[in-house]
């Protein structure tokens, strides 16, 4: 394949972890090698918190910024088109992705696992007011005994995104899919390798 072609069939993925972890969280490492094996750039990130040491997480404002600025980086580094970039990751930083993808942050699709609906015991408490704003692929990764969302709730809720959603369902598996990250990450790999083969047809 000469680099013109290489070029054309170029993608990124931005991972951000869990709000007690950082970017060597497992779950991303594995979605790093998967994703790369598929061809693609993966870039992980921490939150500013993360880096200060801190493990109470930053205001959302400051998460999101987290994010704009850290995709803007990558993009620029890899040449990148921002089109043809994708987002995501595990539990908050998955959310956060998908809000500043609605805020604007130009996204090819966005990776949510263990995507936190709401606080665990207050399914009142939705985290979907930006679905809306979703008109982009979107990858939904959870396990069926997860206490942030249960099947029929996270059902329901991607009903609000306007865009393509892929729900997959880990069987058995609580919120932090523990022993689960090899198989997650081949779920993910190849949600992004069908998406991506777009890009080398010049869609």
């Amino acid at each position: 394949m000469g680099p013109r072609a290489g070029k054309q069939a170029q993608w990124g993925l931005l991972l951000a972890p869990g709000a007690s972890a950082g970017k060597d969280q497992g779950a991303l490492v594995a979605i790093d090698r998967a994703a790369t094996a598929e061809g693609g750039k993966v870039r992980r990130m921490d939150f500013p918190y993360r880096v200060a040491g801190r493990r109470a997480p930053d205001k959302p404002e400051v998460l999101v910024a987290a994010v704009v600025k850290e995709a803007a980086g990558f993009v620029g580094e890899e040449r990148l088109r921002p089109e043809r970039l994708f987002a995501g990751g595990r539990s908050m930083g998955g959310r956060i992705c998908s809000v500043a993808v609605a805020e604007g942050l130009p996204a090819a699709g966005l990776v949510l696992v263990s995507y936190p609906l709401h606080p665990p015991g207050k399914p009142e408490k939705l985290r979907t007011e930006h679905f809306g704003l979703l008109g982009l692929p979107c990858l939904f990764v959870s396990g069926t005994r997860d206490a942030f969302a249960t099947p029929a709730e996270l059902e329901a809720a991607v009903a609000l995104v306007p865009g393509p959603v892929s729900l997959h369902w880990v069987d058995g598996g609580d919120h932090g899919l523990r022993g689960r990250d090899g198989a997650v990450a081949q779920v993910v790999a190849a949600w992004l390798a069908d998406r991506a083969a777009g890009f080398s047809r010049g869609k």
